[in-house]
């Protein structure tokens, strides 16, 4: 007799609670700006939204 395989689902597991970040904050901006943001990410080695994190947490001094 075999074993059934079990099937994964697509797309990435889910993360452990907590860890997550379930909120969206939107924010418009002109084509000048994203282009200077996501510049200053890249330098950085980040993606626009840890940059746009780190930026904003600073700024409350977290």
């Amino acid at each position: 007799m075999t074993e059934a395989k079990k099937t994964r689902k697509p797309g990435r597991p889910k993360l452990p609670r907590g860890e997550s970040k379930g909120k969206f904050l939107r924010v418009r901006v002109t084509s000048e700006e994203l282009r200077g943001f996501e510049k200053a990410a890249k330098q950085g080695g980040k993606s626009v939204s840890e940059w746009s994190r780190g930026i904003l947490n600073a700024t409350i001094g977290d």
